[in-house]
């Protein structure tokens, strides 16, 4: 019979902290009294409530209980987040197998000026870079050109350039191409 008491005057609480945004321990004890329990038992009511109330500084407030969808839908994400990891370390681990290049690379994603032969200026996105070569990624093809390439300095003041032989394109998209060259040249350089 108490526990039954307990339980209508805990759904009260609920009601009344999802009302006001939180509920204090004498708010809860008054709840009793006007059910006429005993205020003495007023953390056996929050014992109750618990899942739906939060303490935090001296206040009980209320806090939306997770449904079954919402654990549905974390466990999802928990199990597509560990599905990506699994997947990023399989290419890593594939790649560095099949790594054939005698430099070590590092991301270099930055946009560039290319300049081609006839004078063409054109905007393009680095991807990679080494000590002997560049990958560039735009919407232009440049196989077999040599080009010049103006990175800007990283202080934002002046900037390196240099002649790139494309050696290899390749389409990665529609309308979207990865270059591959080599340094043959540096034209200029930024103040260190």
């Amino acid at each position: 019979m108490i526990s039954t008491n307990l339980q209508g005057v805990a759904e009260l609480v609920i009601r009344q902290a999802q009302r006001q945004g939180f509920i204090l321990p004498r708010q809860i004890r008054t709840v009793l009294s006007e059910a006429g329990v005993a205020e003495s038992l007023w953390k056996d009511v929050l014992a109750v409530a618990r899942p739906s109330l939060a303490y935090r500084k001296g206040r009980y407030y209320y806090t939306a209980p997770v449904s079954d969808r919402v654990r549905q839908e974390q466990s999802q994400q928990r199990g597509i987040q560990k599905a990506i990891r699994q997947l990023i370390r399989q290419y890593r681990n594939a790649a560095s197998r099949l790594e054939r290049r005698e430099e070590d690379r590092f991301d270099f994603v930055q946009p560039v000026k290319v300049r081609t032969e006839d004078q063409r200026e054109y905007t393009l996105m680095s991807r990679d870079l080494s000590i002997t070569g560049i990958r560039l990624i735009g919407t232009r093809r440049f196989l077999g050109q040599k080009v010049h390439i103006s990175f800007p300095a990283a202080d934002g003041e002046g900037s390196w350039d240099f002649v790139v032989r494309i050696l290899w394109t390749c389409a990665v998209g529609d309308d979207l191409v990865e270059n591959g060259g080599t340094f043959i040249d540096v034209t200029s350089q930024s103040k260190e």
